[in-house]
Formats: C-alpha cells, sequence, structure tokens
C-alpha cells in the first residue's frame, strides 16, 4: 500500500472476515507497509522495511537457483563435506559456542525456553553426522525414475530439482545444517530462524556455510539466511509466489499462520506446529512393555514425546501405577519431579496426596513450587505440555479402544499415536481407524527421520491440517524434488 491508513477502516479477509484498523496501527502504518488480514491472527501489519528483506534474500536465492544448473552433484557433496569438516575445527565451534552463549542468556532473561537454543557437543557431532548423511544420500536430480516403453520411442520420468525452498524455524541452531538437505537435490534454501537464535545463526553462517559454499564452488546465495527478528520478516517470506516450498516448524498458532499466508500465495507446505504423542493401553497391554514405553518416551521434550496417556477404566488398578513409577522414574533421570494432569472425571484414579504434594517443577520461566497432580478439563485433552526438565503428561480413562481412539481423533495434533497390546485384531482396527501418519507399538520417540529411515529430517507433518498429497510425513532433503517427462525416439 503506498498510502496512508486511517482508524476505523475496514478490511476484508480472503475468508470473508472484516476487520477494523484501530488507531495504534493506523499511527504504525506507513507508506510502502503491508496489510494482511488473517482470519485467525486478525490484521498483520508488514513494515517496507522487512518487506525489502525479505524480497532482497529471495531474490538472491532464486537467482543462485538458476545458476544450480551448472553445478555438479561432485560439487554439492563438496559442499556438505566442507561445511562438516568446518564443524569439527575446534577453533570454528568455539566461536560459535561463544555467539550461542550470548543467545542463551538474553533469552533466558526474557524468560524464554533454552532447552533446543543451547548447542552441545552432541548437538554438533548430530549436525556433523546430518551432513556427511546429506552427501551419502542418492540425489532424484536427473534421476530417471520410471520408464515406459512404446513402439519406437520410450517415455521417461525423470527427477528435477525443485526450486527455492523456504524455512521457518523457531530458536534451534541445528536446524540450519537440517535446511541444507535440500540442496542435495540441487535445489536452494533461504530460511528465516528464532530471534532467540539469530546471531548463532549468522556465525555459523559466517564462519562455516558460506566458506564451504565458496570453496565447492556453488553460488554463494545457494543458502540464504533472512537476517531479521522481526516475525513480519518470516510472514512477507512466506507470502513470496517465487518459493517452490514452504516448511514452517514452531509453535502450533504461529506455525498455522505461516502457512495460512504460504497457500494463500499458492505455495505448498510442510507444517509441523504442534506435536505431543498419545500412548494408548488396552486389556491387552503387557505391563513391563507399558512401563518402559512411557518412561523411553520421556527422556526429553520434543514433538514426539509422550503427551497423553489413554489406559482403560478395566485395567487402571495395575496400570496407573506403572505410569507414576515411570514416570517418577524419567523425572529422576532429569533430576527433577513429574506434574500429571488426569481428567476431572477420572480424578480418583491417582492418589489423592498428588493433588496436595508441592515440588519442584522446572519451567522456562525458572522453578515454579506446584502441585504434583491437578485436574484437567476434558476438552482440553489435547494440550500440548511445553515441559523444560520436568516430564509432564496428562492422562485420561477410557472404557474401551475405541473410545480412546475417537479422543485422538478429536482432540490430538494428529501426529504419533500408539498402542501397547498383545491382540494382532486390536492392532489391525487400531491402524484402521487412527488419524494418524505416525502408528507404532512402543515408546513414541521413533518418529524421527534419523532414527526411522536413517535420513536426516527436515521436518514432521502432522494431519492437523488434513493428510498430504503423494509424500510421507518426514520430510528428507530426497523427498523434495519434481518430475519432469522425456520423450525418447529409439
Amino acid at each position: 500500500m503506498h498510502d496512508p491508513i486511517s482508524a476505523g477502516t475496514t478490511v476484508l479477509s480472503a475468508g470473508g472476515q472484516c476487520f477494523t484498523v484501530d488507531a495504534d496501527l493506523a499511527q504504525k502504518f506507513q507508506a510502502g507497509d503491508r496489510l494482511v488480514a488473517d482470519d485467525r491472527a486478525g490484521l498483520l501489519h508488514i513494515a517496507a522495511a522487512e518487506q525489502r528483506v525479505s524480497i532482497s534474500a529471495v531474490d538472491a536465492c532464486t537467482a543462485a537457483f538458476e545458476a544450480m544448473d551448472g553445478i555438479s552433484d561432485a560439487q554439492i557433496v563438496d559442499f556438505f563435506g566442507r561445511f562438516a569438516h568446518a564443524l569439527s575445527d575446534d577453533a570454528i565451534w568455539g566461536a560459535i559456542v561463544a555467539v550461542n552463549n550470548g543467545d542463551v542468556a538474553a533469552a533466558r532473561e526474557r524468560g524464554r525456553s533454552t532447552t533446543r537454543l543451547a548447542v552441545s557437543e552432541t548437538m554438533r557431532k548430530n549436525m556433523i553426522e546430518g551432513l556427511k548423511g546429506w552427501a551419502d544420500t542418492p540425489s532424484k536430480r536427473d534421476h530417471v525414475m520410471e520408464t515406459i516403453q512404446h513402439d519406437g520411442f520410450r517415455i521417461e520420468l525423470v527427477g528435477a530439482a525443485l526450486g527455492v525452498v523456504a524455512f521457518v524455524f523457531e530458536g534451534r541452531p541445528n536446524v540450519l545444517a537440517d535446511a541444507c538437505g535440500v540442496l542435495r537435490g540441487g535445489n536452494t534454501v533461504i530460511f528465516r530462524i528464532g530471534s532467540d537464535a539469530l546471531a548463532t545463526a549468522r556465525e555459523i553462517m559466517q564462519r562455516a556455510v558460506k566458506p564451504a559454499l565458496l570453496a565447492a564452488g556453488l553460488p554463494g546465495n545457494a543458502i540464504v539466511l533472512v537476517d531479521s527478528p522481526a516475525h513480519a520478516a518470516g510472514w512477507s517470506l512466506f507470502l513470496d509466489p517465487r518459493l517452490s516450498l514452504a516448511v514452517a516448524r514452531g509453535s502450533g498458532p504461529a506455525v498455522d499462520l505461516l502457512g495460512a499466508l504460504a497457500q494463500s500465495a499458492g505455495t505448498p507446505v510442510s507444517l509441523h506446529g504442534t506435536g505431543g504423542a498419545w500412548l494408548i493401553a488396552s486389556e491387552q497391554t503387557d505391563a513391563d512393555a507399558f512401563k518402559f514405553a512411557v518412561q523411553r518416551s520421556l527422556d526429553r521434550k520434543v514433538c514426539n514425546t509422550l503427551n497423553t496417556c489413554c489406559i482403560p477404566r478395566s485395567a487402571a488398578a495395575q496400570l496407573v501405577p506403572l505410569l507414576l513409577e515411570a514416570l517418577g522414574a524419567a523425572a529422576k533421570t532429569r533430576h527433577t519431579h513429574f506434574k500429571l494432569h488426569v481428567v476431572d472425571t477420572d480424578a480418583d484414579c491417582v492418589p489423592a496426596s498428588l493433588y496436595d504434594h508441592e515440588v519442584d517443577i522446572v519451567r522456562a520461566e525458572g522453578i515454579e513450587r506446584e502441585r504434583q497432580a491437578q485436574t484437567l478439563r476434558h476438552d482440553d485433552l489435547g494440550h500440548e505440555w511445553e515441559w523444560e526438565e520436568s516430564p509432564e503428561i496428562s492422562l485420561v480413562l477410557v472404557e474401551h479402544l475405541d473410545q480412546a481412539i475417537d479422543l485422538f481423533n478429536q482432540f490430538s495434533p494428529r501426529l504419533v499415536a500408539t498402542l501397547l497390546s498383545r491382540d494382532p485384531q486390536e492392532h489391525t482396527r487400531f491402524w484402521q481407524r487412527i488419524r494418524s501418519p505416525f502408528v507404532g507399538d512402543g515408546h513414541t520417540r521413533w518418529v524421527d527421520g534419523q532414527f526411522a529411515l536413517g535420513k536426516p529430517e527436515l521436518g514432521l507433518s502432522n494431519w492437523a491440517n488434513g493428510r498430504l498429497f503423494g509424500r510421507g510425513a518426514i520430510l528428507t532433503g530426497d523427498s523434495v524434488y519434481t518430475v519432469r517427462t522425456r520423450y525418447v525416439r529409439e
């Protein structure tokens, strides 16, 4: 928009909702700014400066993609090796750690979670292994995927690079290495990382990514960082129609918004904003397997961590004590206490003393003194617990397996579902009825590209917003491609 706006102006969203510009927005809005109406988020103000940052970044990344046609697979593999080598250099890693320490300290001052922000030797090792994994992954680029023979000619379906892939990540420095995976197939990547990790990302780009790109002979802008802490820069990025794929990972509402913006521009998306796995027991559950699965699923908080447990009322006397033991063991490993939320109608299934017993619960804001168990409204059963060090889950009792499946389909983000049962028929019914892309019969933490597929993952997608077209819910570097069709005369 080139003109100012006035308070009281009505703006219509694409979904038909009306929003009114208030006095504060009217005062902030300047010529050249952009105003976007979203049905759930309301009016989004994108300053002209943030638009320039994102547009400039996409300009550079698009030009780099055009140049990738002349880059060999050997050069791309060389880049991954050089990037990994840079991270292996103690001097380079030490500089990254120093900057990251500043990011972590600043985030803690703001009461932000730092469990995924802080770099570590384990993170370093995983990043290096991931980059080597990308190097070893076969590329779909120029790979003949299928041949259809005809009389005198043949038709070939040939893999090809997709284009510019955009990522918006939360404050996790390691995702920069994840995002680079799309280069394996000849694509280019542009990303915005959360403000908590922005300085760390800059340091990784400057000391490891850019030198590796140039030394391998790749375009210097094959990987571009949108260098802005503003959410508006991410909105502007996902509204750019030149993107071939938009990937968002973070909090549920933020990812939903980013996905809606990208889709409004006609860009396909891979979204994962809400996780939290569900573990469902039955009358045929093995007690030892149940206890192991609960504890194994609570080693740390990520999207595939156990969030909600469904136990048959008829087996509660046996399984609920085992659940409490497993929760206690998981918390003890982290030198803290667990937190349990019980659906209010099932409150008496755990000892009454837990509702009065106060313990230290480690939150992003610090240590809070809380009651170890609380009741939960039935309609809040799908709430995802974003815990720091204190394992936290919800518990509900069900009459039968189908009720548990119905609860998952209604309340969960439709990500991970696991059934512990010795009955094959129950597993068949579970597979047929559960609305989840990831279905298992043990612990929930297996849902990971590296662990499950032996491939570094770019992200996971749940089914909260519907099923995915033509691909699985684990997005990997070799799954980002398009298909060309070639006629060959014989």
